[in-house]
């Protein structure tokens, strides 16, 4: 049996037990999620919610914008507090100085150490004590309780309408005026935020933890590490350790025993035939820098809400709340990098195959035109949304679903998903004949082609749940999506598709380059599928799931441990040949998808996945740290080299603006490191600090976020953002030139039709 045959069964098998793991688990978080209790009652029988009243609120929380607007169980945005840690530490406050005032008279603050440490343990009972009653679906809470939930829910109901003595903390929140609608959903928000509170602080039945394993570090109710996200976190280290050993000894066997390729003489891809649909490929690379720099301007209007609550004087958020904005400079981040990859993938299927189909360039003009329609109808139904002018009855359709990265309203999801069914169409059609030879080149058109089925497939795991579904499964399902389908099968067929070009243009061995290329992806599915588990430790699942995710999650980190050799065989690709300068830039991009792996998505990713590291830091600025660098790094940079290479063969005769390229390559890496730096870094160090000091609540809250200091340091994105977006000026601008009074050393060219 050949090496490529071997390696195709291992990774078989490989997906058919971590996807089996994956599916088990989702049941046993399904079964295990935190109960939804019929009612909320007090032992006299008052009623204080009922379920009705906890999903409405989950509704109006997703229809202004969900976790765009603050986060719950430590999942969304960082401005506005996590609102379960934050009700938890008011509901905390409210107990304490109702018992001190009603026993002794004074002021919680004015107890002495002992008194306070017995007021302390009677409320670490109080509200660790699990009071559900499975069978009559109630849950029963003191009528002290019920006079601090009161108590807590007024402020919330203050904060979230118009009320002017919460107006500055509003603008500290970056929330505007009325941010819902009318008192009653006011008062039904307030019984989803206690109810995501209460899931973090009350014992799960039969164990001593919490339904968040104890997230979030709040010592003052017993909220601390548990034992078991100790043990994993020392296991995943070890793992991590022994499967970089392991890595290292096979590429120094593997790598020593292959001998040199001379490259060819000339450019491989020069007569390569553009198509008819190749060339309508072009116009997805213009929408891809659109949507670049729209992004990047959200971005900018997004970090300045952190410092104040207008932009610059004008009052943009009655017509551009923060969580809208922060919405959308998300959602365009994963729109473009996609629609990159999508154009790409479209442009170098007739290349694999040499053949056209018919109807081809109809069905990628068609595929284009939807794309269009996706971006301008989902984003109008989430401005309506969150200016709560749409209604509940229509959110979740149409709306803001409120679900970090899947925001899109279900019906926008759908029509996205029948989007990728085209694509797969339209892949599948112009690979086919390549499917059918049986040449060197056959196992990597397979996995492209594969890679293609799982994009169009996996997204439909963003179908899975429902309007009213428990949270606990939406998260499993929605990292689904975000982890595997944007981290796994993209980066799968980025892979496949790189190789493929190493292959054509004669750097690479087509029999070397499947065994990477299949290898590869052997070693990142190892850790990937199950290390999804590692954004579930604190989402209302169990012990199980931090045990898996620990140690699989470690080793997504093993094959970016040696990142350094790819960059250097990336290099060296781009001074094989005297031609290959042509490809100069498309190889530098390369290199920083190389950097950006190992620092964005390697050092900085570690840093915050194990179990005890996540247990800190969840939800502070350390968590975009990973983000910004390894999504733009890594993701953004991949489908900005991609483009190149497509742009190289759609204007063959167009001299290249080297200049304008090494502005924009520059300036996209450096602005890229200064706000990770100057920024994300210091921020995310000073909050875990806080944390680690007086409790996950004081990291989040408005004490911390209105400091001096902290406006300084959001203040100093200034410098890194000013460069990035010129960057992605200049690179827009190269682009766009190709076209538009195109240099050239020739005759000037008119725009290729597309």
């Amino acid at each position: 049996m050949s090496t490529t045959s071997r390696l195709w069964i291992a990774l078989g098998c490989l997906l058919g037990a971590t996807f089996a793991v994956l599916l088990w688990m989702g049941r046993e978080i399904h079964h295990q999620a935190p109960p939804l209790p019929e009612r909320v009652a007090t032992p006299g029988g008052q009623v204080l919610y009922t379920r009705a009243d906890i999903e409405a609120g989950r509704q109006v929380w997703q229809s202004i914008g969900g976790q765009q607007l603050g986060s719950i169980w430590g999942h969304g945005a960082l401005i506005a507090p996590d609102w379960s840690a934050d009700w938890l530490h008011r509901e905390a406050d409210e107990l304490l100085g109702m018992w001190a005032r009603r026993d002794d008279g004074v002021a919680w603050a004015s107890l002495d150490e002992g008194r306070q440490e017995v007021l302390k343990a009677r409320l670490r009972k109080e509200l660790r004590t699990n009071a559900f009653d499975a069978g009559s679906g109630t849950l029963a809470v003191s009528d002290d309780r019920a006079i601090a939930i009161s108590n807590v829910a007024a402020h919330y109901e203050s904060l979230f309408g118009n009320d002017p003595a919460t107006a500055k903390l509003r603008a500290t929140y970056a929330m505007r005026d009325g941010t819902v609608d009318t008192v009653e959903h006011r008062r039904e928000l307030t019984a989803f935020f206690f109810w995501t509170a209460w899931a973090t602080v009350t014992t799960r039945p039969g164990a001593a933890m919490s339904y968040t394993s104890n997230w979030p570090y709040d010592p003052l109710v017993g909220n601390t590490p548990t034992s078991s996200a100790f043990l994993w976190t020392v296991f995943s280290v070890l793992f991590m350790i022994a499967g970089i050993g392991l890595l290292a000894w096979h590429y120094a066997v593997w790598h020593r025993n292959e001998p040199h390729l001379a490259p060819p003489a000339s450019d491989p891809l020069a007569g390569l035939k553009i198509t008819p649909s190749m060339r309508a490929t072009a116009k997805y690379f213009w929408v891809v820098i659109a949507l670049f720099l729209a992004q990047i301007l959200l971005g900018a209007v997004t970090a300045h809400y952190q410092v104040e609550k207008d932009f610059y004087g004008m009052a943009i958020s009655d017509v551009l709340p923060y969580s809208l904005s922060r919405s959308w400079h998300t959602e365009l981040a994963v729109l473009w990098i996609a629609t990159a990859w999508l154009g790409t993938g479209l442009y170098i299927a007739p290349a694999v195959s040499g053949h056209e189909p018919k109807f081809q360039r109809l069905g990628v003009n068609a595929l284009w035109c939807c794309l269009l329609v996706i971006v301008v109808g989902a984003f109008a139904g989430q401005w309506f949304a969150v200016m709560q002018k749409l209604g509940l009855a229509n959110n979740f359709w149409f709306g803001h679903q409120g679900w970090e990265y899947v925001d899109l309203g279900r019906f926008w999801q759908l029509f996205l998903f029948v989007g990728l069914v085209l694509w797969l169409v339209l892949m599948g059609r112009a690979l086919w004949p390549a499917l059918r030879r049986k040449d060197d080149l056959a196992s990597i058109v397979g996995l492209l082609f594969l890679s293609t089925v799982a994009i169009a497939a996996f997204y439909a795991a963003g179908l899975m749940w429902g309007e009213h579904t428990h949270i606990s499964v939406v998260e499993y399902w929605r990292w689904w999506v975000v982890h595997l389908w944007v981290e796994g099968f993209f980066e799968v067929f980025a892979v496949a598709v790189m190789s493929f070009l190493f292959v054509r243009l004669g750097l690479v061995r087509a029999r070397t380059a499947t065994v990477n290329v299949l290898f590869a992806t052997i070693v990142f599915m190892a850790g990937g599928v199950l290390g999804t588990f590692h954004h579930l430790y604190f989402a209302g699942t169990t012990t199980a799931v931090i045990a898996l995710g620990a140690s699989f999650s470690a080793l997504e980190v093993v094959p970016l441990a040696l990142i350094g050799m790819e960059a250097y065989e990336t290099w060296s690709h781009g001074r094989a040949t005297p031609w290959m300068a042509r490809y100069r830039w498309p190889i530098m991009f390369f290199l920083a998808v190389s950097f950006w792996n190992l620092v964005g998505a390697g050092l900085f990713g570690f840093l915050i996945n194990t179990p005890l590291a996540l247990y800190y830091m969840q939800g502070l600025n350390l968590t975009p740290l990973h983000g910004h660098t390894a999504l733009f790094g890594v993701y953004g940079m991949l489908g900005l080299g991609l483009m190149l290479f497509c742009l190289r063969g759609l204007r063959p005769a167009v001299p290249w603006n080297d200049g304008r390229l090494r502005g924009a390559f520059w300036s996209l890496n450096i602005g890229l490191a200064l706000m990770a730096l100057l920024t994300l870094l210091p921020l995310g160090v000073l909050q875990l600090s806080a944390a680690l000091e007086h409790g996950y609540w004081f990291a989040r809250s408005e004490h911390f976020m209105d400091q001096p200091i902290v406006h300084l340091l959001i203040w100093m994105r200034m410098p890194g953002d000013t460069i990035f977006a010129v960057g992605a000026l200049l690179f827009g601008g190269f682009a766009l030139r190709l076209w538009i009074a195109p240099r050239a050393s020739t005759p000037a060219m008119l725009p290729e039709r597309a």
